[in-house]
């Protein structure tokens, strides 16, 4: 049977998120350190640059894990 309460706490946890993404995208030119982390690769080339930010990803990726899990904890 379809329970609607778990559409809704889909919704919300995706609204959630979406939120979160939009505070970044507002407050990441003001906060310095992010995206030049210890472990961002960056390669300059005559012409091409190619920048990989796998600290800051990781990162980024434990603290989504730690409030998603907080969140679907029971």
């Amino acid at each position: 049977m379809f329970d609607p309460s778990h559409l809704g706490r889909f919704l919300i946890v995706v609204g959630l998120v979406v939120v979160g993404l939009g505070l970044i995208l507002v407050f990441a030119g003001k906060i310095p350190w992010i995206g030049r982390l210890p472990g961002d690769f960056l390669w300059r080339g005559k012409n091409v640059t190619f920048y990989f930010p796998l600290m800051t990803s990781l990162i980024i990726s434990v603290v989504l894990s730690v409030i998603l899990w907080l969140i679907n904890r029971r």
